[in-house]
């Protein structure tokens, strides 16, 4: 049986209007960020007024959450590569410690009859 691991890890979960979707997506690949997922559709009330989870006819028009889990040092050059565009766009970053719990990589599972 392989064992689980758990790594300290930093979540972002950044939130931008629909239209600037493939932006930070473009920046979390080319940060090296391995993986992310995105919430479309989200409705909430902060800063700049409430916002309606509704898709009309337009994806452009929604608000959406891109989620990543990236080591501390990654986490910090994402969101310094974010800087200029929240001096310009609407949007929000919410930064979590966390833990990511996952199977052990390269482990090996015992031969039958060891």
């Amino acid at each position: 049986m392989q064992a689980l691991q758990q790594s300290p890890m930093k979540k972002l979960e950044i939130i931008v209007q629909g239209e600037h979707r493939d932006f930070v997506l473009d920046l979390l690949d080319r940060a090296g960020a391995s993986g992310w997922t995105v919430v479309d559709n989200l409705a909430g009330k902060g800063t700049h007024g409430a916002h309606e989870g509704h898709l009309m006819f337009n994806a452009d028009a929604v608000l959406v959450m891109i989620i990543t889990a990236v080591p501390a040092a990654l986490a910090d050059a994402i969101l310094e590569g974010l800087t200029p565009f929240f001096n310009k766009h609407m949007g929000v970053a919410f930064t979590s410690d966390i833990q990511v719990t996952r199977l052990a990589r390269g482990a090996s599972t015992p031969a039958s009859g060891a």
